[in-house]
């Protein structure tokens, strides 16, 4: 009887476990194709200035990071499907939006807001919570690892997709197809089911209504290490932003010498951003298995420091075919691996029964972070024609968030902090 309940328990985990890489491997894919469309559409619809589409996708950002605490407590104390489907809604309806506006005020609305709150709603803040609830302790940071290496599939495919269908039709039957990508989230979120077992601290995950929630995250940030490991996220949203929703105009612009027409060149943008996908499946399963050998604290400071190294190597020579793909492979190992790390962090300060809130407002810094990365590319780029300022902007806080790592401690909080 009890290895069928093992068998029963392993093959619930298994179907959580896919299901929910397959809704981040969804959100996050139809996501990374709007760096493709930023040059359409601003030619389209904005004379050719791309810090309006760009202001759209930084609200995106923004919007992504404001609602995921929001989305959190949803989950916590309402249900995990509740907030996946909302979030499925305003996914749906932002793409919608986008599609038929014309105006700022509509890209922002579309573009902007609703994906912002969609993505929120069915990505990693989440997605991860349940499936840390689901794991049994001692697998938790395999399961989270696999599940985020699932998501970057999407990452992979996707730009694949849009690369191809940017070539052959207008931005509007693009994004009309990336947003049909979505409908096998519905059939995917009702597998994410956990049932309500006894916490960590004793009590029923699913007695949720008696959970001080706003007191929890203010006990959360008088803990140093969550500080520092929600200052430190900051810079990975600062990073992967910038970089998804510029590159294709960066190489488009300054990748000089190939025979490429501008259209290819943004293809090709949109192709090193696949290559991202795919190198972060590699990394974030080394990531996470270097987490269960060393220090996971010490593991995200190397991620970091390595951003660095990377981007340091790549702007300083000069830019080829050969030479993206090789920044976008480097760069994709080191990409959402911080992410399994930071959340299995979260778990170990805290437990699981307030992750979907803890971890959002984590995932609120690296939104703040995308924000910031996102807008003052495209405005920068809009005002001296080049990306210099935001490379070594890259470059330092890589570094800084390496040695702000370095302080955070893998160990419970104090009693006093914990929730519950």
């Amino acid at each position: 009887m009890a290895n069928n309940t093992a068998r029963m328990d392993l093959r619930s985990i298994n179907t959580i476990v896919l299901a929910g890489g397959i809704i981040l491997a969804l959100s996050f894919g139809a996501r990374s194709v709007f760096g493709g469309v930023v040059e359409p559409i601003s030619n389209d619809l904005f004379g050719g200035r791309i810090e309006v589409f760009s202001l759209s996708i930084a609200i995106q950002n923004l919007v992504w990071g404001l609602a995921q605490p929001a989305f959190g407590m949803i989950a916590d104390r309402y249900g995990d499907r509740r907030a996946l489907s909302l979030g499925l809604l305003c996914y749906a309806a932002g793409l919608g939006v986008s599609i038929v506006g014309t105006t700022p005020l509509a890209q922002h609305l579309g573009a902007g807001l609703l994906v912002g709150m969609g993505i929120s709603g069915t990505a990693f803040g989440v997605v991860l919570a349940v499936i840390g609830r689901a794991a049994p302790v001692e697998k938790r940071g395999l399961y989270l690892g696999i599940a985020s290496a699932l998501g970057s599939v999407g990452q992979v495919v996707m730009p694949l997709l849009a690369s191809w269908l940017t070539a052959h039709f207008d931005w509007q039957i693009t994004m009309l197809v990336i947003a049909a990508t979505l409908l096998p989230m519905a059939l995917c979120i009702p597998l994410l089911r956990v049932d309500a077992p006894a916490g960590e601290h004793g009590r029923s995950v699913a007695d949720d209504e008696t959970v001080p929630l706003l007191q929890t995250v203010a006990e959360a940030f008088r803990h140093p290490s969550y500080v520092f490991l929600t200052a430190g996220f900051f810079v990975c949203g600062y990073h992967l932003a910038f970089i998804t929703a510029h590159l294709p105009n960066y190489v488009q612009n300054f990748c000089s010498g190939t025979g490429m027409t501008p259209e290819e060149l943004r293809a090709f943008g949109l192709q090193a951003l696949s290559v991202v996908g795919f190198a972060n499946i590699i990394g974030t399963l080394l990531a996470t298995h270097l987490g269960s050998i060393f220090p996971k604290p010490y593991v995200l400071a190397a991620i970091y420091a390595l951003r660095a190294v990377v981007i340091v190597a790549f702007i300083s020579q000069p830019m080829s075919p050969t030479s993206i793909m090789l920044f976008a492979f480097g760069m994709g190992v080191l990409w959402l691996s911080t992410v399994p790390l930071t959340s299995a962090l979260v778990l170990t300060m805290f437990g699981p029964r307030a992750m979907g809130t803890l971890f959002g407002f984590v995932f609120l810094s690296h939104q703040l972070g995308s924000f910031v990365g996102v807008w003052m590319a495209g405005a920068w780029f809009d005002w001296y024609a080049n990306y210099d300022l935001i490379w070594q902007s890259s470059i330092v806080l890589g570094v800084l968030s390496a040695v702000v790592h370095l302080l955070v401690r893998e160990r419970a909080a104090p009693p006093a902090l914990q929730p519950g």
